[in-house]
């Protein structure tokens, strides 16, 4: 997750249902932060609803409904949780800064980043300083490794370093140690897609997949924040991210964030040890000052 991981905890499996939609019979399988095989919901008047894949994201915000985030998000001291999650933050502030410039209003990526910032209460002194910071500093450079967990998952590894080939070995004996390895090819587990998040109080999953359709969403899912308060997961095109955003707000349903995603389209089903040995390597990555984010397409087996 989905999902989240860093690791920035993010949006992770979920349970879904079928869904009879008119004459359709929809069915969002769950994905992990991330994201399942789900089904494009689009314009139903305009358009056929195709399979599409499942959505899972691994960021700060969100967890999921199943034993994999029970496992997953056991955290430590909050105080050191917050601090990570700042450093974190701070880190994909400075991409995002020297892919789209320090204006807010000319670079989405940022201003969505800068949003999510203010939701969890980081302070504003220290948003400024990750973007005078990413303005001055031209050192480090941005990289996505590609790698093999406990039982086969795939996980993509986003990291912002001064030196790659001492990431590279750091990240290597990490992942040897606790049953993963380096492995090309994860990627294609992968799709990056605009993820929506929205409070999912007094809002049906009927509702929900009305609003997805009428905004131009692909799929909607339930999930969790790390406070274990519901929300609704709106994917998209990253081309339509900010359109599906408005029309949400436009149809009234007010939303929390909207960020690009790793979305996995092939999730690995993991029994319950498995997942406390994946849990235990997705901590150890995120703990590596190096590491922005860790996407996995993980989901516990039932």
């Amino acid at each position: 997750m989905a999902g989240g991981v860093v690791f920035l905890r993010g949006l992770l499996p979920r349970y879904c249902r079928w869904v009879t939609f008119g004459n359709v019979l929809l069915h969002p399988q769950i994905s992990s932060v991330h994201p399942p095989v789900a089904v494009i919901l689009g314009q139903f008047s305009q358009r056929t609803l195709q399979p599409c894949c499942a959505i899972h994201h691994c960021s700060v915000m969100c967890a999921g409904h199943n034993k994999w985030s029970k496992v997953k998000n056991v955290k430590g001291p909050k105080d050191a949780a917050r601090s990570r999650m700042f450093m974190k933050y701070s880190m994909m502030i400075r991409v995002a800064v020297r892919e789209g410039g320090p204006n807010p209003n000319f670079n989405v990526q940022l201003a969505n980043l800068i949003e999510q910032c203010r939701g969890k209460n980081m302070p504003k002194a220290s948003i400024d300083a990750a973007i005078k910071g990413a303005e001055k500093s031209k050192a480090g450079s941005y990289s996505l490794y590609e790698a093999r967990g406990p039982g086969g998952s795939s996980m993509l590894i986003e990291v912002l370093t001064d030196n790659n080939t001492r990431t590279h070995q750091e990240l290597k004996y990490l992942l040897q140690k606790h049953g993963g390895m380096m492995c090309d090819g994860a990627r294609h587990s992968f799709e990056q897609k605009g993820v929506v998040l929205a409070p999912r109080e007094g809002v049906s999953m009927d509702r929900a997949l009305e609003l997805a359709i009428e905004a131009g969403a692909e799929d909607v899912q339930e999930t969790e924040d790390e406070d274990e308060k519901p929300l609704l997961q709106f994917v998209c095109k990253v081309s339509d991210l900010r359109e599906v955003r408005s029309a949400l707000e436009a149809l009234g349903l007010p939303t929390i964030s909207a960020s690009r995603e790793y979305v996995s389209h092939s999730p690995a089903l993991l029994p319950l040890a498995q997942l406390e040995d994946a849990s235990r390597l997705l901590d150890v990555l995120s703990d590596n000052p190096d590491v922005i984010r860790v996407w996995d397409n993980i989901q516990a087996q039932d």
